[in-house]
């Protein structure tokens, strides 16, 4: 049994997430919001919030231990891309992209 919660459109680039997201794969729940919140990381706060979703998920819809749980899976997709422009020189302009991501997390108990 797992259960899973995703946090979409997050604004922050997904390279930058994925840099926080190999930090948790494979710990215990509760080793991961220790990491989570001693991570001096602007996607610390917005993985771990996914990660207590995902684990009220799982003790709230499928009745699992919230003691024995962890990460079976996180992973930091790409989403949409915001495109700004930026005055240069010439009166040209240049391209911004405000780079989003889809943050997935699954827990599962461990047997």
């Amino acid at each position: 049994m797992e259960a899973k919660a995703i946090g979409k459109t997050i604004r922050i680039a997904p390279r930058k997430v994925r840099l926080v997201v190999d930090l948790i794969r494979g710990k215990n729940v509760k080793e991961a919001e220790a990491i989570l919140m001693f991570t001096p990381r602007g996607a610390s706060p917005v993985i771990a919030k996914v990660l207590n979703s995902a684990v009220a998920n799982a003790t709230h819809n499928l009745n699992l231990n919230a003691d024995t749980l962890y990460v079976k899976e996180v992973y930091a997709n790409e989403s949409i891309t915001m495109k700004r422009m930026r005055p240069r020189a010439k009166g040209s302009g240049h391209l911004i992209r405000k780079r989003t991501s889809h943050i997935t997390v699954v827990v599962a108990e461990r047997e």
